[in-house]
């Protein structure tokens, strides 16, 4: 290429962006907030080197902000030497850390519970910055985060208290079921949700007495370490938490390669890959992993609080959000009426990159995000689809702005239909009965999140229980579920194994030890008894057992 064609080339593309910058059309732009801070404000190279100090890495990398593509801060890069190096920490700590009494450890959460709600705003910046979102979707996090903490710092010690069961033989035989820690769990988190996925999937497995090696998403690393700061300050010993940081084909084998368990989330591709290895190994694992959710709007819903509803499940997060709604399912007598409302509501977000409140919605995450929307609605377009809303990039506010997108008319094979898109789109469809809409709903190999509107709370929960999905919200599109701690959250089919939250989002990091302890007499002829009188006296017994209906 001469200087001269050089010359051209950029001047075309100067044209170009100021073009796109001019167009008035498309969704508006969040006015800038007075004294906003920049990236150069927030992660300054002396909170980065405090932050991660604690990382096991003899290499370097970085990490650079959707917002804008600068680099954030330099990162320490871990080698398969230094993953392992992490896992002889973990474990040499693990032991002391397991002595300690259950309500000491869940002491420890409702302290990070309080630290995380006082310096919200330095966490907020760091998920806004690793992960280009909009603020309040930000503070999601910090929600979901805060009631873990609560929930397992309340909750953990009744979960792993030593329980009684009935004996072989009531009175003579005495059953304990005790919860044993897994011992060093291996968690390796996605980008998407930084501080939620990371340290709140972490904390069960710490009040449970573990240990944890962590490798959060480079990209976003800065967030995970913000969390594992200030949870050493609520009293963690630190080499409890470990944390590696480096490409995912290199360090993630090498953590699950070591893991006494396995907490994964990302792709069901990758979690395929990591259920095989954890399975070589007979060790145990969670995943959670894509969905393909549906929403389903009944023919008596609320139009208007529907349509608002849609928008919060289908554009939080940019999209980028496993439980996020990416198919509509509309009851054809009020469809029109509905896509109008919803268009209507979608067209009018604010799109904003500002660390500030104000946006409706931020940026995707990363240039292969952008390239796969762009895929996906271009390809249904072009197959017939009508654009209702957005489908273009917002070169004008960041280089990786896409408006919130809603497409009609699509169908098989167009890629938006089966695929998971992973971004601001969603495709609506028309249904004339429930049955049509439940068995729509239920055809994907995936069943993650699922959404029902009504105002018939008892329809609406019947035909919830018809859907084949982990969480089911009435009402709702996936907020209610997931902030619901109590209840187990996790995906059916190709959406995962296991489940975060409640019971199981703790048991998961223990292994089950019964200790029974037989009295007065063994399980064997015994006070004189030959082989068949034993044989007789047992028989009574179950037979007596069965009679007074012991379980």
């Amino acid at each position: 290429m001469t200087d001269s064609q050089d010359t051209t080339d950029r001047q075309d593309t100067q044209d170009t962006a100021q073009d796109a910058a001019a167009t008035p059309a498309g969704n508006p732009v969040a006015p800038p907030a007075a004294g906003t801070r920049t990236a150069a404000d927030v992660v300054t190279p002396e909170v980065a080197a405090r932050l991660t100090r604690g990382v096991v890495g003899t290499g370097k990398t970085a990490n650079h902000t959707p917002f804008t593509g600068e680099k954030l801060a330099d990162l320490p890069e871990s080698t398969p030497e230094d993953v392992a190096t992490a896992f002889e920490r973990a474990r040499a700590a693990q032991e002391s850390w397991a002595r300690v009494p259950v309500r000491r450890r869940a002491a420890v959460l409702l302290r990070f519970h309080d630290l995380v709600l006082q310096r919200q705003a330095e966490v907020l910046d760091l998920i806004q910055l690793e992960t280009g979102k909009a603020r309040l979707h930000a503070h999601e996090e910090v929600q979901a985060v805060a009631v873990a903490a609560r929930h397992y710092g309340r909750k953990a010690p009744s979960y792993l208290r030593p329980k009684g069961h009935t004996g072989v033989v009531p009175t003579l035989t005495k059953v304990t079921e005790l919860r044993q820690p897994k011992g060093v769990v291996g968690q390796i988190a996605p980008w998407n949700y930084p501080f939620e996925l990371s340290v709140g999937d972490a904390l069960p497995a710490f009040a449970a007495g573990n240990a944890v090696v962590m490798k959060p998403d480079t990209e976003t690393a800065l967030t995970a370490l913000w969390a594992r700061e200030q949870l050493i300050e609520a009293g963690l010993p630190p080499e409890v938490w470990q944390v590696v940081i480096g490409d995912g084909p290199v360090v993630g084998p090498e953590v699950v390669k070591h893991a006494d368990y396995v907490s994964f989330t990302g792709s069901t591709r990758t979690g395929r890959e990591v259920a095989q290895s954890a399975a070589a190994r007979l060790v145990g694992c969670s995943l959670e992993l894509g969905g393909k959710n549906a929403m389903l709007v009944l023919h008596d819903a609320d139009v208007e609080k529907a349509a608002a509803g849609a928008v919060r499940g289908c554009f939080s997060s940019a999209g980028q959000l496993c439980i996020s709604i990416e198919r509509l399912y509309v009851h054809e007598s009020i469809a029109d009426d509905f896509v109008r409302r919803f268009a209507a509501r979608t067209k009018a977000m604010r799109l904003g990159s500002a660390l500030a409140y104000g946006a409706d919605m931020g940026s995707l995450v990363g240039e292969r995000q952008l390239e796969n929307v762009t895929r996906h609605v271009e390809e249904a377009v072009a197959k017939g689809a009508r654009l209702v809303a957005g489908g273009r990039p917002r070169p004008d506010i960041g280089p990786l702005f896409y408006e919130p997108t809603i497409l009609d008319g699509v169908e098989a094979p167009m890629a938006v239909c089966a695929e998971e898109t992973f971004g601001p789109v969603v495709s609506v469809y028309r249904f004339s009965d429930e049955d049509e809409a439940v068995a729509l709903a239920n055809a994907t190999p995936y069943g993650l999140n699922s959404s029902v509107w009504t105002k018939d709370g008892r329809r609406g929960r019947a035909v919830a229980a018809r859907l084949r999905t982990g969480t089911v919200n009435v009402n709702e599109s996936y907020a209610a579920g997931y902030g619901s701690v109590q209840s187990p959250m996790g995906g059916m089919g190709d959406s995962g194994l296991g489940r975060r939250h409640g019971s199981e989002g703790i048991l998961k990091y223990t292994e089950a030890q019964t200790v029974a302890h037989q009295r007065i007499m063994p399980l064997a002829p015994s006070f004189g008894m030959d082989d068949e009188k034993y044989a007789a006296f047992m028989s009574l017994s179950l037979r007596a057992m069965k009679a007074f209906r012991l379980r």
